[in-house]
């Protein structure tokens, strides 16, 4: 395990390759929850919890189960378990700890289940960490500090998102442009914005 690494996983995930702005995962939770910042980082703290959790689980699946039995192909299915196993768990913390925060997420708080982002993280990490079948030197501490990361990437992204669009309540925007049309075009022009973090690339 290198330090060196940990920090371009960091910045990867954080500005280079950001989970929304670059990777385009998650797009429905983020258009739909960023209307308040409340919620926004509410919504960014449940999706952080369920990608760290997640990423250390799913590893531990593909290192110790998948792979000793050649069960790569059910990679897919048991990594949505995982998922789906913990969003289930933060659904019912925040509907017992805060039901007005609960009605507020609505129907997004379970789409996390199907929240690409997360998936692909779970992905990304046996993609990444495992080569020819082996995991490489740190996979474990790489894996989880990615999921850290793409949730703060994603958290950062929200955060921007949410402050962008309570500021925006305050202008007059054509009625026609309100709510999600002006949401998607903020959310290009913050997607061109971290594509500089790359350069542009066609």
């Amino acid at each position: 395990m290198h330090l060196s690494q940990l920090l371009t996983i960091f910045i990867s995930a954080v500005f280079i390759q950001n989970v929304i702005l670059s990777r385009f995962l998650g797009l429905c939770s983020f258009i739909a929850i960023s209307k308040q910042t409340k919620p926004a980082v509410a919504m960014s703290g449940a999706v952080m919890f369920v990608t760290v959790m997640s990423s250390i689980i799913t590893w531990a699946v593909y290192r110790f189960l998948l792979m000793p039995f050649h069960l790569e192909y059910l990679r897919t299915i048991s990594f949505i378990l995982v998922i789906a196993t913990f969003v289930q768990l933060v659904e019912m913390a925040i509907r017992k700890i805060s039901p007005a925060m609960y009605r507020a997420f609505g129907i997004y708080l379970p789409l996390i289940t199907v929240n690409c982002a997360v998936l692909g993280v779970a992905v990304l990490n046996s993609d990444m960490f495992f080569k020819n079948g082996q995991p490489v030197p740190g996979s474990f501490i790489y894996a989880l500090f990615q999921g850290i990361c793409v949730g703060l990437g994603y958290t950062l992204a929200m955060f921007l998102m949410s402050g962008i669009r309570e500021r925006l309540e305050y202008c007059d925007v054509p009625k026609a442009m309100k709510e999600f049309p002006l949401g998607f075009i903020i959310a290009s022009l913050m997607s061109l914005s971290f594509m500089g973090f790359n350069g542009f690339k066609f």
